[in-house]
Parts: structure tokens; C-alpha cells; sequence
């Protein structure tokens, strides 16, 4: 299966759906954030500290993975020069949609996360990265890129999911029950059985992998980052919820 295809095809069928993460923001936002009045999440619920990104104004910023109308143009109402780059034509719809009805200077780049050649090196003074290498077989080659097109000194601010959610029979976990079933690393290709995946491609659904924390946290590390900034969040709507934090975020930045 080509992944990369398949889930551009599934996104653009959330956005049609009007799943939350492709919903734009409205002219309100956009106007507080003129007013310097915003924030962003790379997880589900809690907002990136503001001094994760420093003073925002005329900063290059790419948006990786992050079509949908939400985070691109916040950041480009708060002062900064941002690129989205996402696999979704529909999700960056949406970021242009925001962009025009709002006279925002954002630009658009369709493409596979873990190539960022349409970039030259040290393009970039700041990589908002929110939930979305799940959607991706293998991530170490998207912290290459990212590190590549970061200036020195240039910031990239990342969320993923902890790998222990994957552990649990997805299913089940639907029915607020935690059954562990499968191991790490996950893939939606091969741990499952046909017929479920036949269902959550018949269902339109995106198909997930989950990476091992060595993937995530070490890869950015092995890439040439140094982590300054870490923290967990919930999905309220998971039962892991209760029990444990199944969301990292992490702030790396690439040496001077």
C-alpha cells in the first residue's frame, strides 16, 4: 500500500467530515491574535508555553504536517512568516481559506513530511510539528529534515503520542476498556488483522504507527537536536486518560 497516498486520500475526507482538527479558526481568533492574545496546541488540550517560541514577530516559521487552518494562521496573525506543509490538499484549503478571508501572508507547500527538499538547509528559524509522524511508517528521517532546514539556533517544537496507547486493543479501548494486545513498535498494516483494517479503510480512516519512544525522543537527539523543553498532555476522551498521560511535546533545538 502506498501509506503516503492513502492517508492524503483519508485526510481529505476528515476535512469533508469536519473532524476537529480540520475545522479553521474564526475571524475572532484571528483578530486577538493580531492583538497578541493566542496560543496553540501540539497535543490535544494543553497550549505550547508561550516561551517556547520567543518574540514570534518575522520569524520563519514552517508549519510540518499542520494543514487545517488552525496553528498556520495564528502564527501568521501574531507577526510570524509561516509555511504550511502538509500531505492534505483539503487541510491546506483550509489554511488559505483562513489566509484570504483574513489578508494573511502564509504560503502553502503540499509534500511528504519526512522530505522537506522543497527547502533549502537552515530555511527556517522555527518547526511547529503537532501530532502527525503517527501517520508516517518511520520518523527518523523527518527529524533529519527538520534539523536540516532549522537555522542554527533555530527551534523545532513537537508533539506525538507516548506508544502506550498503541499497546491496547484499539476496539475495546472504544468501549472504555483497556485490554493490552499488541506490541511496539505499531503499525495499522500489520499488527491488526485484515478484516479490521479492511473496516477502517472502508471507514475512511486514517492509518496510524506507533513509534517507539527511542524513535521519537532519541531520533531527534541522534539528528543532532538538544531537547529544552518537554511535557505531557491528555485525550480526555481516551479512557488512558485516567490513569496516565499518553502525549508528549518536546522543544529541540538545533546547536548554534
Amino acid at each position: 500500500m502506498d501509506i503516503r497516498a492513502y492517508n492524503r486520500s483519508a485526510w481529505n475526507r476528515q476535512v469533508d467530515s469536519r473532524n476537529e482538527w480540520t475545522v479553521p479558526v474564526d475571524s475572532a481568533a484571528i483578530a486577538a491574535a493580531r492583538r497578541g492574545e493566542w496560543q496553540v496546541v501540539l497535543t490535544p488540550t494543553r497550549p505550547v508555553p508561550r516561551d517556547w517560541f520567543g518574540d514570534v514577530h518575522n520569524l520563519q516559521v514552517l508549519c510540518l504536517a499542520s494543514g487545517g487552518g488552525q496553528q498556520g494562521p495564528l502564527l501568521a496573525a501574531a507577526g510570524a512568516t509561516v509555511t504550511v506543509f502538509d500531505n492534505s490538499p483539503r487541510q491546506l484549503d483550509q489554511d488559505r481559506l483562513v489566509a484570504e478571508r483574513e489578508a494573511l501572508d502564509l504560503v502553502t507547500v503540499e509534500g511528504d513530511m519526512r522530505d522537506l527538499s522543497a527547502f533549502s538547509d537552515g530555511r527556517f528559524d522555527l518547526i511547529f510539528h503537532p501530532v502527525a509522524n503517527l501517520f508516517v511508517p518511520e520518523i527518523r528521517p523527518v527529524w533529519r529534515e527538520a534539523f536540516r532546514v532549522l537555522r542554527p539556533g533555530g527551534a523545532l517544537l513537537a508533539g506525538f503520542v507516548n506508544p502506550l496507547q498503541y499497546i491496547f486493543d484499539w476496539e475495546r479501548s472504544e468501549r472504555g476498556e483497556l485490554v493490552v494486545r499488541h506490541a511496539i513498535p505499531y503499525s495499522d498494516l500489520t499488527s491488526v488483522s485484515e478484516a479490521e483494517r479492511a473496516r477502517w479503510i472502508e471507514a475512511g480512516q486514517p492509518l496510524e504507527f506507533g513509534h517507539s519512544l527511542e524513535d521519537q525522543v532519541a531520533g531527534q537527539l541522534e539528528a543532532g537536536f538538544t531537547l529544552t523543553g518537554f511535557y505531557e498532555d491528555r485525550d480526555p476522551d481516551h479512557p488512558l486518560a485516567k490513569v496516565i498521560a499518553s502525549f508528549i511535546a518536546t522543544r529541540a533545538v538545533r546547536p548554534s
